[in-house]
C-alpha cells in the first residue's frame, strides 16, 4: 500500500466518525427526571452515606471494581520511544480497547506529565480511589521498576506493568510446554537471552520461579554478555551477570537448549542454530522482525520448537492471552495486588489448555483440521473462546489461596457462566472470519470496481491478504480511482464491454448459450448478456477463472440475483436459494433467516431455510439453536402463518431428531431463556441460548434486521446467499466499505469450503 494512503487511513480511523476509541456509556436509565433525580441530587446521596459508612461499599454502588486505569508518561512508547503523554494517548486508548474486547473491563486511559518518579507515584496514589487496578504502560525502565515495586507495596488494588510481565507470563506458558516437549528438564536447561530490559528481566525472574536456574542463564545488551564485573548494570540485570567470557551471542548459543530473543530483528544466523543442542527452543520475539526469520529456522533445524511474536506463524507470544484476563479474575476476587502466584497460576492455565482439544470455532478460524498440542502449537490461540473461562479462574484461586483477594469466590460454577456471558458484546466473529479467510485467500471477482467504495474495499481484502481482488469495470476509471485511493497493487482488471475480452467473452456466451438454448435464449442474446458484468462475473466464477465474486453495491438486489440464478443455480440436492444475516448483537452472533429472496415461504420452504442456515451456522464453528418465530407460542393461534412455522418444526423434530430447534414462538420467548423455561420448559430451546432466528416470511426477517442494524447500530454480515452452486455473494445496495469486506471473507471461507467438499468428493470417487 501506498505509504500517504495508510498513513491517511491510520490517521482516518482515529479521528472518525468520533476522536479516539473509547467512550462513557451510561449503565442506568436516565429518561424521567425520577431516573434523573436517583442518578443524581437528592438520590445520589443515599450510596454516597452508604460509602462513607464503609468503604468496601464502593465497589457495591460504583463502577470501581470493573474499571481499570491504563496509565503512562509516554516515555518507552511502542517502538516510538520517548513521545511524551499526549502522544502516547492513542495507544493508552488502544490497550483500553484490548481490555473491553477481551475481558468486558472498562478503562480509563490517563496520561501523567512527568518523568519524575517520585511525581508519577504521587500521582497514580492520588487518583487511585478512583479505580479497581492500575495497569502500567509504556514507562522506561529502569525508571519502571522502581514504578511498580513501590504502587504494589503502597496500594491495596492490583497493580501490573504488562510490558514487563505481559511477555514474560506468556512466553512462560510456552517454556513449560516446549521444555516437556523437548523431553528436558527446566533445572536442566541452559539459556541464552538477548535482551536485558524491563522485559527480559521479567521473563527470567518467572523463567526462575518455574525451575530455571540463575546460573544456567546467560542474558546479553546490546553490548555483550552482562558481566558482574561491569559497574554500568543494574541491581536487576546483576541477577543474571556472568563471570565467564563470551565473545559473541553465537559464542554462548553453542550447547545451548533455550534461545528468548526481546531485543532486535535477524541478529541469529542458522549456524548459531546448528550449534544448539538438540530439540532447541527459540523464542525470537522480537516485532515486526524476529531475531531469525521463521521460514529459515524451521529449515535449519528440523527439531527446533519455535514461538514469535507475529500472528502469521505458529506459538505467537501475544501479550492480549494474558493482561486481560489475569485483571479478570483479580477484579472479580478484589484482588488487593497482583502477585507472583497469580501470575504463575495464569502461567500454568495457559499451558494446560494448550494441551485441551480445541474447539471447532478455533480450528476453523485458523484454518487448520485439528490442533493438537505439539511443536506448531504449545499456546492458545487469541481467539480461543475458552480463555476468558480459563484463565481468570485460576488466577481468582490464586488470588484466595494467597491471601490478597478480599471477595472470595464461592459458586465456581456460576463465575465461569458470568465469565462467558461477558464475552457476547464482543465481535470476535469477524476477527475469526477475516482470520479464516486468510488461511487460504481465494480470487473474488469485485463486479463493481470503478464505484469509490468497493474498490476501498477490494483494496482492504488484497491488503489484510483476505483474498486475491480481480476488478471488473471501465479500467481508465479504475485506475484513476486507484491512483487516487493509493491502491498501487497489480491486480487483474477486466472490462466485459472492451475488444479487449472479446473473446473470452464470446466463449462465455457460447457457453452460456449451449446451456440455456432450450429455454429460449439465443446466442446473441447470450453475447449480449455477457458485456453486462454480473453475468460475466458469474461466468468467471462458473468457470473456475475465479473463486468467488461479490456484487450488488449499485444496484438492487433481485437485479443482481436474476443473473445469478441463471448462470450459477443451485447447488445438488438445493431446491431452494435463501438468505441470512449473522448479527453482531450483545449477546453474540446472531443469525436471521431469510432476510432477502423468499416473500412468502410454505413449512416445506421453512424446514429447508433452517437446515440451510444450520450449515452456515456451523461454517462459523457454533452449535445451532434455532428459534422458528412467530406471534405466537406452541400453538396459540391458528392463523395460517403460525401454522406453516408449526408444521415446519414438526416435520424437523420427525426427520431431524437431533437438531436444536423449536417453535413457533415468540421472539421475547426465545431470547429469555429464563421466561422460557419458566412457561414453556418442554421446549427443546429450554435451557439453551438461542443464536438463530428462522422468521415466517421475509418482512418479517428484513424488518428486523434493518431495525436492529438502524437503530442500535448492530454489525450485520449478510444477507449471506445459501444453496447456490458457486460461492457468489450479494451486497446491500449501498453498503458501507467495511460490510464489503465482511462480505468479501465470507465469499472467500465459502469458497474455501466448497473447495472442500470438491475434494471429498473427488476421493470418493476414487
Amino acid at each position: 500500500m501506498h505509504k500517504d494512503s495508510k498513513r491517511r487511513e491510520a490517521l482516518l480511523y482515529h479521528a472518525k466518525p468520533t476522536p479516539g476509541k473509547i467512550k462513557v456509556v451510561p449503565t442506568k436509565k436516565y429518561a424521567t427526571q425520577r431516573d434523573l433525580s436517583l442518578a443524581y441530587s437528592p438520590g445520589v446521596a443515599e450510596p454516597c452515606l452508604e460509602i462513607a459508612k464503609d468503604i468496601n461499599n464502593v465497589y457495591k454502588y460504583t463502577a470501581k471494581g470493573n474499571l481499570v486505569a491504563v496509565i503512562s508518561n509516554g516515555t518507552a512508547v511502542l517502538g516510538l520511544g520517548d513521545i511524551g503523554p499526549e502522544a502516547s494517548k492513542p495507544v493508552m486508548e488502544g490497550k483500553g480497547l484490548l481490555f473491553k474486547i477481551f475481558a468486558d473491563i472498562d478503562v480509563f486511559d490517563i496520561e501523567v506529565d512527568t518523568k519524575d518518579v517520585e511525581a508519577f507515584i504521587a500521582t497514580v496514589k492520588n487518583i487511585a480511589p478512583t479505580f479497581g487496578g492500575i495497569n502500567l504502560e509504556d514507562i522506561k525502565a529502569p525508571e519502571s521498576f522502581e514504578i511498580e515495586r513501590r504502587l504494589v507495596e503502597e496500594l491495596n488494588i492490583p497493580v501490573m506493568h504488562d510490558d514487563q510481565h505481559g511477555t514474560a507470563i506468556i512466553s512462560s506458558a510456552a517454556l513449560l510446554n516446549a521444555v516437556e516437549l523437548a523431553g528436558k528438564k527446566m533445572e536442566e536447561v541452559k539459556m541464552v537471552i538477548s535482551g536485558a530490559g524491563s522485559a527480559a528481566i521479567a521473563c527470567a525472574n518467572l523463567y526462575v520461579s518455574f525451575g530455571v536456574k540463575e546460573e544456567n542463564v546467560v542474558m546479553f545488551n546490546s553490548k555483550g554478555a552482562l558481566r558482574k564485573d561491569d559497574p554500568a548494570i543494574s541491581d536487576n540485570q546483576r541477577r543474571y551477570a556472568t563471570d565467564k567470557n563470551y565473545d559473541s551471542l553465537g559464542d554462548a548459543m553453542v550447547g545451548a537448549d533455550v534461545f528468548v530473543g526481546l531485543s532486535t530483528g535477524d541478529i541469529v544466523t542458522p549456524e548459531m542454530l546448528v550449534s544448539m543442542a538438540e530439540n532447541p527452543i527459540v523464542f525470537a520475539m522480537a516485532n515486526p522482525n524476529p531475531e531469525i526469520k521463521y521460514d529459515i529456522a524451521i529449515k535449519t533445524r528440523k527439531d527446533i520448537i519455535m514461538a514469535t511474536g507475529r500472528s502469521d506463524h505458529p506459538n505467537q507470544v501475544n501479550n492480549v492471552l494474558g493482561f486481560p484476563y489475569i485483571f479478570r479474575g483479580a477484579l472479580d476476587v478484589r484482588a488487593t495486588k497482583i502477585n507472583e502466584e497469580m501470575k504463575k497460576a495464569a502461567v500454568v492455565a495457559l499451558a494446560e489448555l494448550a494441551k485441551e482439544s480445541v474447539p471447532e470455532q478455533v480450528n476453523i478460524a485458523y484454518g487448520e483440521t485439528k490442533l493438537n498440542f505439539g511443536t506448531d502449537y504449545i499456546i492458545p490461540k487469541p481467539f480461543d473462546p475458552r480463555l476468558i473461562a480459563k484463565v481468570p479462574p485460576a488466577v481468582a484461586r490464586a488470588a484466595m489461596e494467597s491471601g490478597v483477594a478480599l471477595n472470595p469466590i464461592t459458586d465456581w460454577e456460576k463465575y465461569e457462566e458470568e465469565l462467558l456471558e461477558r464475552m457476547g458484546s464482543d465481535n470476535k466473529m469477524v476477527r475469526l472470519l477475516t482470520n479464516r479467510a486468510k488461511t487460504d485467500p481465494k480470487r473474488i471477482v469485485f463486479a463493481e470496481a470503478d464505484q469509490l467504495d468497493v474498490l476501498k474495499a477490494a483494496q482492504i481484502v488484497y491488503e489484510e491478504g483476505i483474498g486475491h481482488p480481480i476488478l471488473l469495470g471501465r479500467k481508465e476509471d479504475i485506475l484513476e480511482l486507484k491512483e487516487e485511493i493509493g491502491f498501487d497493487a497489480e491486480v487483474p482488471i477486466f472490462d466485459p464491454k472492451t475488444k479487449e475480452e472479446d473473446q473470452r467473452r464470446m466463449e462465455y456466451a457460447e457457453i452460456y448459450w449451449k446451456g440455456r438454448q432450450r429455454r429460449g435464449i439465443s446466442l446473441l442474446d447470450a453475447q449480449k448478456w455477457m458485456r453486462e458484468r454480473n453475468y460475466f462475473a458469474a461466468m468467471m466464477v462458473n468457470q473456475g477463472d475465479a473463486d468467488a465474486m461479490v456484487s450488488g453495491y449499485s444496484r438492487s438486489y433481485p437485479s443482481v440475483v436474476k443473473p445469478l440464478m441463471q448462470l450459477v443455480g443451485k447447488a445438488p440436492g438445493i431446491s431452494l436459494i435463501a438468505s441470512t444475516n449473522m448479527m453482531m448483537t450483545n449477546r453474540g452472533p446472531m443469525f436471521l433467516s431469510d432476510t432477502a429472496i423468499n416473500p412468502n415461504p410454505s413449512a416445506d420452504d421453512l424446514a429447508k431455510i433452517a437446515l440451510m442456515t444450520e450449515k452456515t451456522v456451523r461454517m462459523f464453528g457454533m452449535e445451532p439453536v434455532i428459534a422458528m418465530v412467530s406471534f405466537s407460542n406452541f400453538g396459540s393461534s391458528n392463523y395460517e402463518s403460525a401454522n406453516k412455522v408449526r408444521e415446519a418444526v414438526a416435520y424437523l423434530h420427525s426427520y431431524y431428531p437431533n437438531l436444536i430447534v423449536d417453535g413457533e414462538i415468540q421472539t421475547d420467548f426465545a431470547l429469555n431463556p429464563e421466561m422460557l423455561q419458566k412457561k414453556f420448559p418442554f421446549s427443546k430451546l429450554a435451557g439453551k441460548k438461542v443464536n438463530t432466528l428462522i422468521f415466517p416470511n421475509l418482512e418479517a426477517a428484513n424488518i428486523t434486521y434493518k431495525l436492529l442494524k438502524e437503530l442500535y447500530k448492530v454489525d450485520s454480515i449478510g444477507p449471506i446467499v445459501m444453496g447456490m452452486d458457486k460461492p457468489v455473494h450479494i451486497f446491500q445496495l449501498g453498503a458501507s466499505v467495511e460490510e464489503m469486506v465482511n462480505m468479501s471473507a465470507v465469499a472467500v471461507v465459502d469458497a474455501q469450503e466448497k473447495s472442500k467438499r470438491l475434494k471429498n468428493f473427488d476421493v470418493k470417487l476414487e
